[in-house]
């Protein structure tokens, strides 16, 4: 290993072109954590949003975009005995991604799945954690009930729908083209609703005879709530994990308290790692011997190498894609 690596950094807040290549001494691993030479890695949102200048880093993480990786691990912290050397893994990381090494929390990288290339690794962690943490634990998404999600095009919505499918779930999802809305149903949504000529809330309750869906996974926000609170059934849960539609709603407060809603939400990138090693824990017990025997797969639009990691960028914007985004780093 070399004293120095090549990363991708944002010059100034902007527009895609501020993302540019620079050097950066190595990292070293503090004690917890790994050194992970970085094959891969995922693009984001919050990557999006931080270029912007509207998502800053939390306290202590690295300014150099990037939320998840796959890779080698080329070096160990002191205290760690959970990984060796050479081991083959992805983790979700706050920050550091875009760059030909990041550490990374021992507690929260998971092991490439078997027969899993190095593009399709980088595409699981900010997904997987995000649908785990909030469908299954902050929403409770229980046996029997029926799932809908706002974007099922999007790598969360794609991991979500083939999560919740995957368990058992009903899954309904909203997508804004016929091409996107196809791809959902392929993935294993029963229905999905191209939000630009139909309404979901129509559609969702025509689907469960009237009664709603029992958990919304929301990244749009803004006037979709009050029409999200419609389409729930009784005791229904709202997650919100975005607010693309705006960060603000009216909402009918005295039918969310008669029908006993809950309308929550969360962000994951400053948690700490204590709880974020709980959601790998989960995640390498309950999904990814799933991903191993082939019933759930990641979903890749389209892969960049680092340098041109700003049209990786500018296509996320353009809303175009079906899946995730990866940045091949060697």
């Amino acid at each position: 290993m070399t004293d120095t690596m090549q990363c991708v950094e944002i010059t100034s807040p902007g527009a895609p072109e501020v993302l540019q290549v620079g050097s950066r001494p190595r990292p070293q691993p503090a004690p917890g954590e790994v050194l992970v030479e970085v094959y891969a890695a995922g693009i984001n949102r919050p990557d999006v949003l931080q270029r912007k200048g509207a998502y800053p880093a939390p306290p202590g993480a690295s300014d150099i975009p990037g939320l998840e990786i796959a890779g080698t691990i080329a070096s160990i912290g002191e205290g760690v005995t959970e990984w060796r050397t050479g081991d083959r893994v992805c983790s979700l990381v706050p920050g550091g991604g875009y760059a030909e090494y990041c550490t990374a929390h021992a507690s929260n990288c998971l092991p490439v799945p078997r027969d899993f290339s190095w593009i399709m690794a980088a595409d699981l962690p900010e997904t997987f954690f995000t649908v785990w943490s909030n469908v299954f634990d902050r929403a409770r998404l229980l046996p029997g009930e029926t799932f809908l999600v706002q974007g099922g095009s999007s790598g969360i919505g794609t991991t979500a729908i083939q999560m919740a499918k995957a368990f058992g779930h009903r899954v309904f999802a909203t997508a804004g083209s016929k091409d996107k809305c196809a791809a959902c149903e392929r993935l294993g949504a029963e229905r999905a609703i191209h939000y630009r000529e139909e309404d979901f809330v129509e559609v969702v309750k025509a689907e469960t005879q009237g009664r709603g869906v029992d958990v919304i996974l929301d990244m749009v926000a803004g006037d979709y709530l009050p029409r999200e609170v419609q389409a729930l059934a009784e005791d229904g849960r709202i997650v919100l994990i975005a607010f693309l539609g705006g960060a603000k709603a009216t909402l009918d407060f005295g039918a969310v308290m008669r029908r006993r809603l809950t309308i929550t939400g969360s962000t994951l990138r400053a948690r700490d790692v204590g709880f974020k090693a709980s959601i790998a824990r989960s995640l390498r017990e309950r999904v990814w011997p799933l991903l191993e025997q082939g019933k759930i797969a990641p979903v890749i639009h389209a892969t960049f190498p680092l340098a041109e990691a700003a049209k990786a960028h500018a296509l996320m914007e353009t809303g175009s894609h079906i899946g995730k985004i990866v940045l091949t780093v060697r």
